[in-house]
Order: C-alpha cells, then structure tokens, then sequence
C-alpha cells in the first residue's frame, strides 16, 4: 500500500512535466493570425498522446482514493496503464509513416506557379543578333501637315494613290484630308467609283476627276442617282451626262432644285430655245456649277458698253459659249482693239467671235506685223481680206506664208523691234 502511494505521486509528477511540455509545442505549432494559407494547412496539429495520458491520469487519481484499500486494484491500474499506452500511444515507426504520408504542398504549388511566370521585362538586355531581327513599324504622328505619313498604314489613301488621285492639292483642305483619313474604302467609296464607273467615266479620268471633287465620297449614293435622273428627265442622254461630268466635277454635288433654277436661268436670261439651251450647258457645264455674276455683267456689257443687240449676243454666245464667263477687262480691251484700232465692224465681229476667246498681244502681233507689210485688208468687199478667224487662228508658220506672204524668220525678227 506503501509503495503505491509512493508510485503514484511520482507518476502524476512525470505526467505533468510531459503535459506541460508537450502544451508549450502545441501552442508554438498553432497558426498566429495572418500566416498565409500554406503554413497553416502544414501546421494543423494533432492530439498528442501525452496529452491524452494527462486527461486519464487525473482521472485514475481521483479513483486511486477510492479503491485504497484493495490491494488487487493495483494490478487492474497497472493493467488499465498498459492497455491504455498499447491502444493510445502510437510507435515511433507508425508516427514516422504518417510524417512520410503528409502531401508536400510547397512542391505541389511551385509547380503551378510555373503557368503563372511573367513575361520578361521589356527593359531586359538582349543581344546585338536579337535587336537585329527586330521589326517595328513607326509610330503613326497625331498631327501631320501631309497625308503622305498616313498613306502606309490607310487602305483607302493607298488605293486613291493607285488611281491617280493626287493627294498633296486634298491635303491643302485639312477638313477634307481628315475625312479622308476616317473613310473606309470599302464601306465608303468603292460604291462612289461604282457610280462614276457606270456613267461612264474611265479608269484614266478617276483620278483627276477625284483631286477635283474629293467631296463627293461625302455625297449620298441615292442623291446622286436622283439627279442624273433629273438631268435624263430634261432629255439629256447618258453621253451628255459623262462630258458635263467629266468637265464639271461638282456638276453632281448640286440638289435638283438647284440643277433646276440655273437651267430655268438661263433660259429666262437669253431667250434661248430649250435645245440650245442644252447644247450650250454640255459644252461649257461650268454654267451650273459657277457663279451667276459674271454671266450677268458680261449681258449687260455686251449690250450697254458694246453696243451689240440681243440676237448678236444670242449668236456670238452659242458659237463661243465662254463669252458668258469671260472677264470682262479682257472682253473691253478686246474689243476696244478689234473694234477702234483694226477698224473691224460689228457684224464681222459677230461672224468671228473666237476673236474674245484669243490673248490679246497676238492679234496685235499679227495685226501690226500686217500693217508693216500693207496687208492689213479685213474688208469682205476688199481684195487680199484678211479674216479675223485666220488671223487668230492659225499657227505661225501658216500665217506666215498663206497670210503675210513672208518667212517666220521676218516675222520674228519683226517682234525684236516692238
């Protein structure tokens, strides 16, 4: 009895040094806040068989008071004791297997972060060969003053180039080189050429006609289809349309209303058939795109300064319709010479009207090469007439032998003298 209230004592002693010990280890291997997910997922502790030991040895304590006086519980706690460490306490090699089971998570997500690895830093040196084989296109500058910079890196300036546009006059409008620049040629102007192509402008003419009337590519398809169809209503046939076209570019980037008006113009202001009215738009078609001002004072001009009356007029501008649009200094000064020096009438001048549309200093080069020679004769009823058609006319060489009677050499060396 002696010797196992000396046992026990010493027993509870041990157990509550192992107990103490094995509590410090617990509490260093539990997690403190903010270890990240890895470390504690590796640190998740398991219950000790120590600690366990302790749970039962306070409990055989309190029973060891009891059962004092038997002598045969001695030989059930020794039992109890070994029982218990043989079933709790696991050995050294089975705690050894479990250690080599545990999954080693830090291999496990070094190897996924092997997908994750950043790229390498555009500040890393490389080699000389490396910096060769490097192709990068230039940056595209945010202002420019030419399209030029633009035309490697846009479609649309790439194929306007191709058709002979020139793009160094549409860069001179900024508003229309920006337009250009936000075109796609698929979507917004390859239906355009379509058009022109089908009213019969050629793969020749797109080009010029483009530079000239880069607006149009802003015009509506529709528009365009409705007023050609206004000017076959008027009994312009398709030729008619493609020779006002091609000579008039902006011709089609008027309304009909518009279209309208100038012809209605026209018709008031020279008391003209409607066929000669549609034979003198065709052939100068910059009637109804200019300006209706200088038609206006040329009319008055040719009525109040020159004294012509209106079936003069009538002729002279359906021969020659450029008299219409003609600047008026020229018209004065021609006519003051023709008229007042050359002594020519103003029904010769109506029979030979191309006289207003010739340079001034070659009718008088020839007039006064004429004169030297006494062959200055524009009288019809007089022998050797001279007419104003041939005198404007005809080049050099003939005038000088079926006109003057005389060399070019002669009339050449007549012009050193003036």
């Amino acid at each position: 009895m002696a010797l196992l209230t000396q046992w026990i004592p010493r027993r509870f002693n041990s157990i509550k040094l192992n107990s103490f010990i094995t509590s410090t280890q617990l509490r260093n291997c539990f997690p403190r806040p903010g270890k990240t997910l890895l470390h504690e997922f590796a640190a998740q502790p398991r219950m000790s068989s120590d600690n366990f030991f302790l749970q039962w040895g306070f409990k055989t304590y309190r029973n060891s008071s009891i059962w004092n006086n038997s002598s045969q519980s001695t030989i059930s706690i020794r039992q109890e004791i070994n029982s218990a460490q043989n079933t709790m306490l696991p050995s050294v090699n089975e705690q050894s297997l479990k250690t080599q089971k545990l999954p080693n998570f830090d291999s496990e997500l070094s190897l996924e972060g092997l997908d994750n690895v950043p790229p390498l830093s555009p500040l890393q040196p490389i080699s000389e060969e490396e910096a060769v084989q490097i192709i990068a296109d230039p940056p595209l500058p945010p202002v420019s003053f030419t399209l030029r910079d633009y035309v490697d890196h846009s479609e649309t300036l790439q194929k306007l180039v191709l058709l002979g546009v020139d793009l160094s006059k549409i860069e001179k409008h900024p508003d229309a080189a920006n337009c250009l620049l936000r075109m796609d040629f698929e979507n917004d102007i390859k239906q355009i050429l379509l058009f022109l192509k089908d009213l019969g402008i050629e793969d020749n003419q797109l080009g010029p006609f483009l530079t000239k009337n880069y607006a149009i590519f802003s015009e509506d398809l529709e528009n365009l289809k409705t007023r050609v169809a206004y000017l076959q209503s008027k009994n312009f046939n398709k030729a008619d349309i493609t020779q006002m076209v091609r000579n008039a570019p902006f011709l089609l980037n008027f309304s009909v209303e518009r279209l309208d008006n100038r012809l209605g113009f026209f018709q008031k202001e020279l008391e003209l058939s409607v066929k000669k009215i549609r034979d003198l738009v065709v052939r100068l078609p910059r009637l109804l795109t200019g300006s209706l001002e200088p038609v206006k004072e040329n009319m008055k001009v040719y009525r109040l300064e020159l004294g012509f009356k209106r079936n003069e007029i009538q002729h002279m501008i359906t021969k020659i319709p450029k008299m219409l649009t003609i600047n008026k200094r020229k018209l004065t000064e021609t006519f003051d010479y023709v008229h007042n020096v050359m002594s020519i009438p103003h029904h010769v001048i109506v029979r030979f009207p191309q006289v207003f549309n010739t340079r001034l200093f070659k009718v008088k080069e020839r007039h006064m090469f004429l004169t030297y020679l006494g062959r200055a004769q524009y009288d019809p009823a007089k022998p050797n007439y001279v007419s104003l058609d041939k005198l404007v006319s005809m080049p050099d060489e003939v005038f000088c032998e079926e006109i003057a009677k005389a060399s070019v050499q002669d009339f050449e060396n007549f012009l050193k003298t003036l």
